[in-house]
């Protein structure tokens, strides 16, 4: 494994000395835009980071500005939406730094549906995106290296995939409510979802699916199937279906920063375009080299994470500012980002 890993570190010097012909993160962002518009989806533009609904500090996923319209609190003004969405999150924050994906601040492309087009549509755009020709406005991955999980009792989105795609069933696996089960987490609209995952290759751990390794199979989309009604929350996994909702919603999530590592062809998503340039600046003030370490037992990993996390806290407070700062308090989001 350490000799694929150094082949692959010279692969990645490779195409960032040619970094001017790979895929921007502007570039990625407008696909998805100009993709699902000529889908019949409305652009929405990213809302404020400091979101809107009280149970919340921050806008933590693409759908949060959603929220009315898939609770059926508000009638949606359109059918179709699409938005990327900037986020932050801090549930991963121990993390930041020390894997190839985690951040606080990432943005999140979407796309979604309120009663109108449901499981095989949403699974045929996903689909159609990630493998279109680069020349045709897609993303141009190699199906081969793409993995899907599905909730382990819908059939339905296991027998879409394979009707579908070109993804076998022995890339398709199945989880559990813990993995692949949405709610809100209260009385309300839930459903299964299905993931997209992405194989960096042997150089970055173990074959088996995503399953078996998360650091080489890296999620990078997750489509949720918004088509019944729960109650009696007792936790994540423990609540009673009543029924089916009158209409159904997709609402769906790709991490616009881990898209953009694997067509750049980077270690992580500190490496990007967008990353990268605050990184350097870092490793320049502070005298220190960096050098894309991800093991603990490389002497320069404790600088190189001390990095990746002054890159990514940098990101969340300059984003989070002009939306947080305008009213400071000390309460709440604006006590956080002030």
């Amino acid at each position: 494994m350490a000799h694929a890993r150094t082949a692959h570190k010279l692969m990645c010097s490779e195409l960032r000395r040619v970094s001017n012909q790979l895929m921007k993160s502007q570039e990625i962002t407008k696909r998805w835009v100009d993709f699902f518009v000529s889908k019949g989806h409305t652009a929405v533009p990213s809302a404020s980071l400091v979101s809107s609904d009280p149970s919340l500090l921050f806008t933590v996923a693409g759908m949060v500005p959603f929220i009315p319209y898939l609770t059926a609190r508000e009638e949606p003004p359109f059918d179709r939406a699409t938005s990327v969405q900037k986020c932050i999150r801090t549930g991963d924050i121990e993390e930041v730094g020390k894997t190839a994906r985690h951040g606080t601040f990432f943005q999140m492309c979407g796309n979604f549906s309120f009663g109108d087009y449901f499981k095989e549509d949403a699974i045929k755009f996903a689909f159609e995106l990630l493998t279109k020709s680069v020349d045709d406005g897609g993303y141009g991955l190699d199906v081969e290296r793409l993995w899907v999980t599905v909730y382990e009792e819908d059939d339905e989105a296991q027998d879409l995939w394979l009707k579908n795609t070109g993804i076998p069933a022995s890339r398709i696996q199945r989880m559990g409510k813990a993995d692949n089960y949405w709610s809100t987490g209260q009385p309300g609209p839930a459903g299964p979802c299905s993931e997209i995952y992405y194989d960096r290759g042997p150089a970055y751990g173990a074959e088996g699916g995503p399953i078996a390794d998360e650091n080489r199979y890296v999620e990078i989309w997750n489509l949720v199937f918004m088509q019944y009604q729960i109650e009696n929350v007792r936790s994540k996994v423990d609540f009673d279906i009543v029924g089916e909702l009158p209409k159904k919603n997709i609402d769906t999530g790709l991490g616009m920063e881990r898209l953009a590592m694997i067509l750049q062809g980077v270690e992580n998503m500190y490496e990007t375009d967008q990353v990268r340039p605050v990184i350097d600046k870092a490793a320049a003030l502070s005298g220190k080299e960096y050098t894309s370490a991800e093991s603990a037992d490389d002497p320069h990993h404790t600088d190189d994470v001390r990095m990746r996390v002054v890159a990514d806290h940098i990101r969340s407070a300059s984003c989070s500012f002009p939306t947080a700062c305008p009213r400071p308090t000390k309460a709440a989001a604006t006590y956080c980002a002030g």
